[in-house]
């Protein structure tokens, strides 16, 4: 019997990347004649947040190659026209076309890197965000509000802010109840805050028509973290928004099956080790006297502040433990 041959791909692939080639091509002369400013130097600030922070998690150059390469084929269905699109307008596609990457780069991370996205929690860390939480409101000014929904809200946000420093300064267990309570929490603070950093950060001018350096380099910073912070703020909105039933999923057997495997995947990303006393109260004073300091003085913009913390204080910690540790050990 013969052998039947295999369909070789290859000719396939070499037409199809030399017509996206000359597509991207055709792509660059656009934005070189045109007017308008299709692709700002923020974005590349946020690309290149994400992919600092991607490699960290991919660990193997090859792979995060391969990653970025399949989200840049993926993110050319941008240019496909859009459903209630009545008149299409090449650069506004043209415009769009890094947040396509962006997406899809970042669903393939998390696809690639579920158990690393999912950070690793304790009691410290949601200690630090509830901190970072009544900062915002302050600086907000919230408090002074007449609207009973964000009063009510607030409260709501208050009990577990309270709920976190109890479980930060007692030695009460941290049971599975609470490490799913906590955990849900955080995810909760980091949608919020996420959702304030971008109204915040796209409310800046582009960095091109600042002619203050300083500015400018805030500016590029706060895209630079949203980019570091992305992978992590879409793994939390998607733990949170997991919780609402489905279509084909609504309070049936399969929807509980769903909710019962996404419940443990809070618990178990929240360690049930306690922190002493004295870390909480390192975390308080360092965190809440950074905020204090921020407020009165307007060093950096509220959200730029909250995420630099948020980035920071992990290694703060880190730093904080290992010249305890060493005290310990010439102590002894």
């Amino acid at each position: 019997m013969k052998k039947s041959k295999s369909f070789d791909l290859k000719p396939f692939f070499i037409v199809a990347g030399l017509l996206l080639l000359i597509f991207v091509i055709y792509i660059a002369s656009r934005i070189q004649a045109s007017d308008r400013r299709l692709i700002p130097i923020s974005v590349i600030a946020l690309l290149a947040g994400v992919f600092i922070e991607a490699k960290r998690l991919f660990e193997k150059w090859s792979t995060l190659l391969w990653v970025a390469l399949a989200s840049f084929v993926f993110s050319f269905l941008e240019f496909f026209p859009g459903r209630n699109e009545r008149v299409y307008d090449f650069e506004n596609h043209i415009q769009m076309w890094p947040y396509a990457f962006l997406f899809f780069f970042i669903i393939l991370a998390i696809s690639f890197n579920k158990n690393k996205t999912i950070a690793r929690l304790t009691e410290g860390i949601t200690l630090m965000q509830s901190i970072a939480v009544v900062y915002w409101v302050v600086d907000l000014h919230l408090y002074e509000t007449n609207s009973l929904i964000v009063k009510v809200l607030m409260g709501i946000g208050l009990l577990f802010s309270a709920f976190s420093l109890l479980n930060a300064f007692t030695p009460f267990k941290l049971s599975r109840t609470n490490r799913l309570t906590l955990s849900i929490w955080s995810c909760f603070i980091m949608v919020l805050f996420a959702a304030d950093n971008i109204y915040q950060t796209y409310q800046t001018d582009d960095i091109e028509i600042i002619n203050s350096l300083p500015y400018g380099l805030l500016t590029g910073l706060q895209f630079f973290l949203l980019g570091v912070c992305s992978i992590y703020i879409v793994q939390n909105f998607f733990m949170l928004i997991m919780f609402l039933p489905g279509k084909s999923s609504f309070f049936n057997d399969q929807y509980f099956k769903d909710l019962k495997e996404l419940k443990a995947e809070h618990i178990n990303r929240y360690s049930d080790m306690q922190v002493s006393v004295f870390h909480s109260l390192f975390c308080v004073v360092v965190t809440g006297g950074f905020f204090y300091l921020n407020y009165r003085y307007k060093i950096l913009p509220r959200n730029l502040a909250i995420w630099t913390v948020i980035v920071v204080f992990p290694f703060i910690i880190g730093i904080f433990d290992l010249v305890t540790k060493r005290f310990r050990q010439e102590q002894l």
